[in-house]
């Protein structure tokens, strides 16, 4: 289970827990439909947002909807699920990105896919579902030749990338292939005229991803040698996060021009949540909003508490990220691989060596299966190892019922 939006059940409350919860058993079902039992491993969470772009536009959203036999992931209880379109392309795309991933697992030669037999078995893996992702993009009418042509040119991109190469030329096939996906879902809603603002949504948040994924793995990536785009380029920490801050706010503003029937939970995902995501993966969560007094930091999204992380301190301060480094992530002193870390906080320990590609499908299972993915506090990611939370897990808000913080959006 991979993605960047990993919505907590207290901030979203029970209706819209319910919804997000159809939409993720929607994808997994049009995977097992189309594609056989083994494809339900590549469910992800960033995937569903397609299907939810989908039924938020139709003139009768909610209406796409069936009930699902019981499920030992639902702790063999029936439930309500999407169906349709928009759970196939969300399959579609969930395919060929988990091609891709596949792919980067056999080049960096991870745990068993260092042998040859393997990796070529991956490779077989791999280019099945392309294929599968294929067929079924074209039942819907979506090429996801776009979405191949952007895994291909990515490994291009990344071998001439270096210092001084702007971070965002490394992001550019993801941003291409996450705003043709986005945009498809106004035609299969049936308002084409959608199109534009959801692929400047889609590209923003391809950007997105990828900068997060880049930041999360960043001290993963310096400790087994593994390529990074951060570190590749030479950009600074404080410079990622401004262009996630950017693309938040991008997202934010396009989704204001698209003609929603329901955009309610697209609203809680894509504008709160994606900024909780950019909080979480730099080390700055806010409190939540309802619990705030007053501050000399004045009211907004992240409430009146002192600034923390990344900017808890000036640039000549000591613990400030870069002190001492003239930028340089690398550098010594305060910098994000010194004595510093984030903003006097410790800096968290490298996460053991990745899993292999087998090894990762086995442990996902399990996960499903004991229902950590959803319950627990922290679980290891089944592939990278990092530090997860549990989808359903006690969130910062202390269990209250927090409303939408939608001041200014």
């Amino acid at each position: 289970m991979f993605g960047i939006v990993r919505p907590c059940r207290h901030r979203l409350g029970e209706k819209y827990t319910s919804q997000w919860m159809a939409h993720l058993c929607g994808l997994c079902l049009a995977l097992r439909g189309d594609h056989g039992q083994f494809s339900r491993i590549v469910t992800n969470y960033d995937g569903l947002l397609i299907s939810i772009l989908t039924e938020a536009q139709a003139q009768h959203g909610g209406t796409g909807r069936r009930t699902a036999g019981p499920c030992p992931l639902r702790g063999m209880r029936t439930a309500s699920v999407a169906h349709g379109e928009g759970a196939r392309l969300a399959a579609a795309v969930s395919l060929v990105l988990a091609s891709a991933k596949v792919r980067d697992h056999v080049t960096d030669r991870d745990g068993l896919l260092a042998r040859r037999p393997v990796a070529r078995a991956a490779r077989r893996v791999a280019a099945n579902w392309d294929a599968a992702g294929a067929r079924t993009g074209t039942a819907v009418g979506f090429d996801t030749a776009v979405l191949v042509d952007a895994v291909d040119r990515q490994s291009g991109i990344e071998s001439l990338a270096g210092p001084g190469t702007p971070l965002l030329t490394v992001t550019e096939p993801t941003e291409t292939a996450t705003a043709a996906a986005f945009a498809h879902t106004a035609v299969l809603a049936g308002r084409p005229h959608n199109a534009g603002p959801l692929a400047e949504a889609g590209r923003l948040f391809g950007r997105l991803a990828h900068l997060l994924d880049a930041v999360e793995d960043l001290h993963a990536d310096a400790a087994s040698g593994a390529w990074n785009p951060i570190a590749a380029t030479g950009t600074a920490l404080v410079e990622v996060r401004r262009l996630a801050d950017d693309a938040v706010a991008g997202v934010r503003l396009a989704l204001r021009d698209v003609e929603f029937d329901d955009a309610a939970l697209v609203h809680l995902l894509l504008t709160h949540e994606l900024r909780r995501s950019v909080d979480r993966a730099f080390g700055t969560v806010p409190v939540c909003a309802s619990h705030q007094g007053g501050g000399p930091y004045g009211p907004g999204p992240y409430g009146q508490q002192p600034p923390q992380g990344p900017y808890a301190h000036g640039p000549g301060s000591p613990q400030h990220p870069y002190a001492g480094g003239g930028g340089n992530p690398y550098a010594g002193g305060g910098g994000a691989y010194g004595g510093g870390g984030f903003g006097g906080v410790p800096t968290p320990q490298p996460p053991r060596g990745r899993r292999g590609f087998w090894a990762g499908c086995g442990m996902f299972w399990l996960l499903c299966c004991t229902c950590k993915l959803c319950c627990a506090e922290e679980y290891e990611g089944p592939w990278s190892r990092k530090k997860r939370e549990g989808c359903c897990r006690d969130c910062d808000c202390d269990g209250c019922d927090c409303c939408c913080p939608c001041d200014g959006c």
